[in-house]
């Protein structure tokens, strides 16, 4: 049950969800993929075994989408309390969300590196605003004083995992978390925030 970067018990506890259905080779951002009930229960029972070890709260937040809620509905069934919050949503990648990368335009990626942060990509939704959400779940949250157990995507992961301070560019964008995989993190709202930029 290994972690990156183990603060302690506080902070965010940071699930990857499963590998949803039809992934494989697509932009995936809002597109609700299905999600096979075994790999959702089999991290459900992952989550609550690593709470019963840590003493942690039996409290899970997820995104409305089925590769992450599906999760948190399992842990409702064993009585924990299971709050969806858009907040947590994945990147909306616009006209791209559910095709294929290898038809999506080269010159339109080209753009998004130029403008990494600000770029929306497909005309969907700027890294400034997932880092905004982002930024934003963390601060409500950080004022419990207590962990916080997320079933997330990897986009909002790795805007968790850089924090409002980061400058964000396509060259120092973290590879996405494997499915499954525990990140664990202090809280980035204390962070002070910082402008975006492109890369030189």
């Amino acid at each position: 049950m290994g972690g990156i970067g183990r603060p302690g018990r506080d902070g965010l506890w940071l699930w990857r969800h499963p590998r949803p259905v039809g992934a494989a080779g697509r932009c995936i951002g809002r597109t609700d993929l299905a999600l096979d009930p075994r790999r959702a229960k089999r991290l459900a029972h992952r989550i609550r075994r690593c709470a019963h070890h840590h003493g942690l709260p039996r409290v899970v937040w997820t995104s409305p989408l089925r590769r992450c809620a599906d999760v948190g509905r399992w842990l409702a069934r064993w009585g924990w309390r299971h709050h969806i919050d858009a907040r947590l949503l994945e990147l909306d990648f616009g006209r791209w969300d559910g095709r294929p990368w290898a038809d999506i335009p080269w010159a339109e990626v080209a753009a998004w590196e130029a403008d990494f942060c600000g770029h929306a990509p497909g005309g969907g939704e700027a890294l400034a605003d997932l880092r905004t959400r982002c930024t934003a779940f963390c601060a409500d949250r950080a004022a419990t004083a207590e962990p916080v157990l997320v079933v997330a995507h990897a986009g909002w992961v790795n805007a968790a995992r850089l924090g409002p301070a980061a400058a964000l560019s396509a060259h120092a964008w973290p590879a996405a978390p494997g499915y499954g995989a525990l990140v664990r993190l202090a809280s980035p709202a204390s962070r002070q925030n910082r402008p975006c930029t492109s890369p030189s």
